[in-house]
């Protein structure tokens, strides 16, 4: 990567007392991505969050911003770096004597000399932006947990950060909660362009929003790159950090996870050179919207109910699934052809359409305002594998075919088609 990182640690260490937590650590953030740094507990990934916005300092080593040691910054250099940066707690940290538009303007109020009318536009802004306009003057204990989370978001956004810096943000939320947040997270990045900085236990769940993923082990990063890099990195790290914390299943949607995927198909398929496969790929089109016009739980509960589907119809005749991005699924059929793909995927047409889709109605019909409206459609595409080919190759194929295999429509939300 030929860009100049935004972030860069450099040799850093950090000792307390006699205990080393960080030493020699190297990495590099680049702007406008999603960075994840994962590792066990107690390996430093909440200490080098704090090290970005000077609440440590390294007993050696330099933190650049820029390419410029923050040591050497002046005053005004400073406070202009860290005014840049947002910081979005573990448990939110919201304060239950304030209401949720005085949480959200607070940090106007104490960083700004905004005007009182200018601090209400930015930070009601901020919360119709994280749909909460109706619940701006309640407090805490009367809004939903997920209401907490928006509102924690909409607080770290008010000053128009250029970096957010989010410690374990999904901890403790069950797996529709965790994705809900994730996806979150992610849409309010693609808005507002900033940066994001994540600590996360949740693995795999949280490499589809990673553009890049840091891996600390024994005091040292040990991996910096993408979350496809990561799968194929050998290192004792694998069996202590990934093994350890990546499930069997991927804990949404109860499917493989992409790491077992893709040792399932190196096992069953890769080493037959005569034999085919089928791939199907599925996707849930129009995410976005959904999340904006209904909320995210609703939308990762539809995922949950379409991995149900793929596995009941797919895994009942050897196929094998993976949800492959944020709202992509991929299904290996092993040893069939696309007329046999065809007749299975018919059925499961049939099945979702009738059953599924009811489901997905049912999941809107409670979460959804009288006056949201939205489309969306669920596609699938085919393709023909051998072994010889590249799996990815395959799978880029069948997503080039897709076509909508059921459809749910604003105007008639209540009767899906």
């Amino acid at each position: 990567m030929d860009q100049q990182p935004l972030i860069e640690f450099r040799n850093v260490t950090k000792r307390f007392g006699e205990r080393t937590i960080l030493d020699g650590v190297n990495l590099s953030i680049y702007a406008g991505e999603v960075t994840t740094i994962i590792g066990l507990s107690g390996t430093g990934k909440s200490v080098t969050l704090k090290h970005i916005i000077g609440l440590l300092k390294p007993d050696s080593g330099e933190i650049l911003y820029r390419g410029q040691p923050i040591n050497r910054m002046s005053k005004q250099e400073w406070t202009d770096y860290i005014s840049r940066i947002s910081y979005m707690f573990q448990n939110n940290a919201l304060f239950d004597s304030m209401t949720v538009f005085e949480n959200v303007a607070l940090p106007l109020k104490r960083t700004t000399n905004l005007s009182r009318k200018e601090i209400e536009s930015k930070a009601m802004t901020r919360i119709e932006q994280a749909e909460l306009r109706e619940v701006a003057h309640k407090y805490p204990s009367e809004i939903s947990g997920g209401m907490q989370k928006r509102a924690a978001l909409a607080r770290a956004m008010v000053t128009d950060p250029q970096i957010v810096l989010f410690d374990e943000p999904t901890t403790g939320q069950d797996p529709i909660r965790k994705n809900a947040i994730l996806q979150m997270i992610a849409q309010y990045k693609k808005k507002f362009g900033f940066t994001a900085i994540l600590i996360s236990h949740e693995i795999p769940d949280v490499f589809f929003i990673s553009n890049r993923v840091l891996a600390l082990y024994g005091k040292q990063i040990v991996f910096q790159g993408t979350p496809e890099e990561l799968e194929n990195f050998d290192h004792p790290f694998q069996d202590e950090i990934v093994r350890s914390l990546e499930n069997f299943a991927e804990e949404l949607t109860g499917l493989y996870s992409r790491r077992h995927f893709k040792i399932r198909y190196q096992t069953d398929l890769a080493k037959r050179s005569d034999d085919s496969y089928a791939v199907l790929v599925f996707s849930f089109d129009n995410m976005d919207a959904i999340g904006e016009a209904v909320n995210q739980d609703a939308a990762q509960q539809v995922l949950r109910s379409l991995g149900t589907y793929i596995r009941k119809h797919f895994g009942a005749v050897g196929g094998f699934s993976t949800r492959q991005t944020i709202n992509e699924f991929a299904t290996i059929l092993p040893f069939s052809d696309l007329d046999e793909a065809k007749r299975i995927l018919d059925n499961f047409v049939k099945d979702f359409r009738e059953q599924g889709m009811a489901e997905v109605s049912s999941v809107f019909n409670e979460k959804v305002n009288a006056d949201a409206c939205f489309d969306f459609s669920i596609s699938v595409g085919m393709a023909q594998g051998k072994s010889q080919v590249e799996i990815e190759s395959v799978i880029e194929f069948a997503r080039f075919n897709k076509q909508p295999i059921a459809n749910f429509q604003c105007e008639a939300r209540r009767i899906p088609s």
